[in-house]
């Protein structure tokens, strides 16, 4: 076999291992592109909380120029954090919007409120109209334990009754987290809380 023939080999090799690694996704990239197409569940209350590991609240190394407190959210990677000093951060999983209903922008949580009514938005009656009109808080409100009002919007960062909706765009525009998270959440940020949400993570 002439060299030219034994290069000629090699780099075919190359481009083939090259096209393979191109169609195997990595797990955080699956995790971009996964879309839940679930729609609420009023009156079901889950038995079980648990997430994949992943998903599960830690804390992190995480650089940022915004001071300890603030909220950021990245909604292409499905994790919300909370600003703590020395350049950690605590990472919550999250469920974010579906595709059309995903968006940024900067807010201040208006209101906090423990096991929060729920009142469908018309929108939201028209592509599910079995929903009700109005259901109070509870274990099985969609709503979840606890909600944060972002400004003078109708979006929220709340719990869930569907927890294996952590991880995938699932929501109308709102971020929701277990139970368990958002009851942390709840308790250590006040209102007027700065909210940074972005739609991809900055370089």
């Amino acid at each position: 076999m002439t060299k030219t023939t034994t290069a000629l080999t090699r780099i075919f090799l190359c481009l083939q291992l090259a096209g393979l690694a191109l169609l195997i996704p990595s797990s955080h990239g699956v995790a971009q592109t996964v879309e839940m197409n679930i729609d609420d569940q009023p009156g079901y209350v889950p038995s079980d909380e648990a997430l994949p590991p992943e998903y599960q609240r830690q804390l992190v190394f995480y650089r940022t120029s915004e001071p300890p407190g603030t909220i950021i959210i990245q909604t292409s990677e499905r994790y919300l954090y909370l600003v703590q000093p020395n350049g950690r951060a605590l990472r919550y999983g999250i469920g974010v919007g579906r595709e059309g209903f995903q968006w940024q922008g900067l807010l201040r949580i208006s209101r906090k409120s423990e096991w929060p009514d729920w009142t469908p938005p018309a929108e939201m009656i028209q592509r599910q109209p079995y929903l009700p009109r109005f259901m109070a808080g509870g274990p099985g409100n969609p709503m979840g334990a606890r909600a944060l009002y972002l400004g003078e919007t109708v979006y929220r960062i709340h719990g869930t009754n569907q927890p294996q909706t952590i991880g995938s765009a699932v929501s109308s525009g709102c971020f929701r987290l277990v139970n368990n998270d958002i009851v942390d959440l709840f308790g250590r940020v006040p209102v007027g809380t700065k909210v940074v949400v972005r739609q991809r993570p900055t370089l």
